[in-house]
């Protein structure tokens, strides 16, 4: 949860001259990350804040990330634990970066989020157990109309990522489920493999990349996978399968063989599986490097011009165990990406 100084001030407070704010080449001293939790009640917009009685402050739920934990991680499993119920990230929302104590700064990243619960279906997040909140840290929570969440929040900084939510909500990109392109781990050298290629193992470090690929792909809510049947990409999909009661999906078009990734039959086989995992709630596919560029290919074609340019162009387009989320919206016939982010689990 929470922890450490509190922000400097709220509205009106002058940062002091030995404390400069902090530049692009800085990086900050501390990191946390949270989310604005939203739902709708009868036809109303409405979001979640949480009180801190050290600081007497109304925010959103938020806290500093664990060793080995990506920000989206933090973000979830900090949210659960201040408000009592876990959640699936949509839409990344804008990161407030302030000075705290000693002259440090902190940057807190955000999410757009809702409750994980029946939508998600075997999503592992809604089946994950949440820790009873401390009231040491958080001792109120509510649910209000945006505008009166607005009003209600202690820092006007902490209105940046509302008013990105209620901009999101307008543009019709709140509503959003995710598709997650995953390479597969690190793999066995192909000299240092005698047998066929399709049996080609994951390394040691291949696998601890599967495995932290697993609260990554809960925080998103993934409730379906396709792989290729190729050893390498099952073996990187198991164990959040595993976790999360699924059963994977084998789709030979995700294979790299060549006759895998030149015909115009399996292209068209490939456009399919992509336009079924866009409109089918939040989904992962995985893959191999040389049949990136095909599956990014079909994203860039259904992304919005904002969009774009966080579908990489380059080899090796990922790196092993590195994934790209694409936030979709819109109805299955008209799917759209909205936003994109790259995400690679640490190693613990």
């Amino acid at each position: 949860m929470t922890s450490g100084t509190a922000p400097a001030g709220s509205s009106g407070a002058t940062t002091a001259v030995h404390a400069p704010a902090p530049t692009p080449e800085r990086a900050p001293d501390v990191v946390a990350a949270g989310a604005v939790v939203w739902r709708r009640r009868r036809g109303r917009l409405q979001v979640q804040l949480v009180h801190r009685p050290r600081y007497d402050d109304w925010s959103w739920p938020k806290g500093k990330l664990d060793a080995g934990e990506t920000t989206a991680v933090a973000a979830v499993r900090e949210v659960a634990e201040e408000t009592g119920h876990p959640v699936v990230l949509g839409v990344p929302l804008p990161s407030l970066e302030y000075p705290v104590s000693g002259g440090r700064t902190k940057r807190v990243h955000y999410w757009a989020a809702r409750r994980a619960g029946d939508e998600d279906g075997g999503a592992l997040a809604a089946r994950l157990p949440t820790a009873r909140p401390s009231r040491d840290e958080v001792d109120d929570r509510c649910w209000l109309d945006v505008d009166d969440a607005a009003g209600r929040l202690t820092r006007d900084a902490d209105r940046v990522p509302l008013d990105a939510l209620l901009a999101a909500d307008r543009a019709g990109r709140l509503d959003t489920r995710a598709v997650v392109v995953a390479r597969h781990g690190r793999a066995l050298a192909r000299g240092a493999w005698h047998g066929a290629e399709p049996d080609r193992p994951l390394t040691p470090v291949g696998h601890a990349q599967a495995a932290a690929a697993v609260p990554v792909l809960a925080a998103f809510g993934v409730r379906t996978v396709a792989t290729s049947p190729w050893a390498r990409c099952a073996a990187t999909v198991a164990p959040y399968a595993r976790a999360a009661g699924l059963r994977p999906a084998d789709h030979p078009v995700l294979a790299e063989s060549p006759t895998a990734r030149s015909t115009g039959r399996v292209a068209a086989a490939r456009e399919a599986l992509l336009t079924e995992l866009m409109a089918d709630g939040s989904a992962a596919l995985c893959t191999h490097r040389p049949v990136l560029p095909a599956v990014l290919d079909g994203l860039r074609g259904r992304a919005l011009p904002s969009a774009r340019d966080g579908l990489p162009t380059v080899d090796p387009y990922l790196e092993p165990g590195e994934l790209l989320v694409a936030h979709v919206a819109g109805p299955a016939h008209d799917a759209r990406v909205v936003a994109t982010e790259r995400v690679t689990p640490p190693l613990s």
